[in-house]
């Protein structure tokens, strides 16, 4: 992990010492906790910064055998870190091995190889180094050159935390909410009905039917509004797309309240009301929509009754939705209420769909108003990255992609930018060196910086 790791080529050198590396980050979509940042968290040590709540590496560790108590039980910091500090070798090829490096290259400049033998060398120097004034959630922040900050937050967020920041002039870097209403459309799951009694709560509507949810929901889209938000984001385990008469929504919705059970149907049919009612409310406040989809959530549900859910046992999960997506974006176009929108699949043969199913939606209000989303969760590794830009740049326009994020909990994975960047240059510095580009700098360093940073800064309207 030398100065040009990842950089097979001179030309890729060059578009990344010169062009990428210093471009600040705009982070539009993560799960950091917004009071962390405000209260400017301070971490003991580098087990509570690197394997509390990260996922990634809990899976790397169950993979390798390693009994729970050492993952989210009850062991200590000092023997979660050696027990994850011994697997890490096995991550040959694993993306984790790659960010691991990097996080203690950049923030703990250490140099060296983590594994079980060098567990107790690199505790001892993270130990002292967190210690330092930079080590804090806003030094970290701050010192990884973070211009923007998207969080992922739910309707009946108070944003407490989000007023606090925006009122504190020390804070240099923008933090903005992110509406998240899966809550509010998933009727077929356990705890709907009180998180109904929740929002009605919040929004001072008493929701009895489809109309007083929609106002619930717009209430508290004009709340997070006046906080500074700049996008929405659905986590949908597949892509849905069923229309019904809105007499068919609100019966369903009352169904629902009722504590009755609701069929698949009824189900499609009440989160397609509610997605196209989202959707030209996002574009009314000019918001970008985000649609994350194909993921099987909780497959192992001993363990999710054990710990929870987002604790590292989801997987991928493949469906053909191509039709239902079309038929979303197409009911919103012809009512002039689609908003720019970004697209992820966890499955990546949905590829090339998506590269070209954007083109078929796109408009004059933006370059690239329809984008297809950097490669999430379980893609995002050198291989994943890189089939999301070949299949962008030829199904479309890699130079209006609005680049990466970390959706992650830590504020060590700002290397994750880093990471991108690299392979990015790399793509294009190979296309170059093969004749398939002209060898300008220039031309070739500033679509490098748009993806980096400028397409993003225009895209979420944060030069506004």
């Amino acid at each position: 992990m030398d100065r040009d790791f990842l950089l097979s080529t001179d030309t890729a050198q060059v578009l990344y010492h010169e062009y990428a590396a210093s471009m600040p980050i705009v982070d539009y979509h993560c799960h950091v906790s917004p009071r962390d940042i405000y209260e400017d968290k301070r971490f003991e040590n580098i087990s509570q910064v690197w394997l509390s709540g990260d996922h990634y590496k809990w899976r790397i560790m169950r993979s390798n055998g390693v009994e729970e108590r050492y993952i989210t039980g009850e062991a200590s910091d000092r023997d979660k870190f050696q027990r994850f500090a011994e697997c890490l070798p096995r991550a040959i090829g694993n993306p984790m091995y790659h960010w691991c490096h990097l996080e203690l290259k950049k923030y703990f400049g250490y140099e060296g190889i983590l594994n079980g033998n060098t567990a107790q060398e690199v505790w001892n120097l993270t130990l002292e180094k967190l210690k330092k004034p930079d080590m804090s959630a806003r030094g970290l922040i701050a010192g990884s050159n973070v211009a923007f900050i998207g969080t992922t937050d739910d309707p009946v967020d108070s944003l407490e935390w989000h007023e606090k920041l925006l009122a504190d002039e020390t804070m240099k870097t923008v933090v903005a909410p992110s509406f998240r209403p899966d809550k509010a459309l998933n009727i077929e799951k356990a705890g709907w009905k009180e998180y109904m009694e929740a929002l009605s709560e919040v929004s001072g509507i008493r929701i009895e039917g489809i109309d007083t949810l929609e106002a619930a929901l717009k209430n508290r889209m004009e709340y997070f509004a006046a906080h500074g938000c700049k996008a929405s984001d659905h986590g949908l385990d597949r892509m849905i797309y069923r229309r019904g008469e809105r007499k068919e929504a609100d019966a369903i919705v009352k169904k629902g309240l009722a504590g009755e059970p609701v069929s698949v149907e009824e189900t499609e049919i009440l989160k397609t009301s509610l997605l196209l009612f989202c959707a030209a409310q996002y574009y009314r406040l000019g918001w970008v929509m985000q649609l994350h989809y194909n993921c099987m959530r909780n497959p192992n549900t001993a363990m999710f009754d054990k710990l929870g859910p987002d604790t590292g046992f989801d997987c991928i999960g493949p469906d053909n939705g191509s039709a239902k997506l079309a038929g979303l974006l197409d009911a919103l176009y012809k009512e002039n209420t689609l908003p720019r929108t970004i697209l992820y699949s966890l499955d990546s043969a949905d590829n090339a769909f998506l590269d070209t199913l954007i083109g078929s939606f796109q408009g004059p209000e933006i370059a690239g108003k329809l984008q297809h989303g950097s490669a999430w969760w379980f893609h995002d590794n050198k291989q994943g990255m890189r089939e999301q830009l070949i299949s962008l740049a030829n199904l479309s326009l890699l130079g209006n992609f609005v680049g990466m994020l970390t959706d992650s909990r830590s504020f060590l994975s700002y290397t994750r930018h880093e990471y991108f960047r690299r392979i990015l240059c790399d793509l294009i510095g190979s296309f170059i060196e093969n004749g398939e580009y002209p060898a300008d700098m220039e031309t070739a360093g500033g679509l490098v910086q748009d993806i980096c940073y400028y397409n993003a800064m225009r895209y979420f309207r944060l030069e506004e």
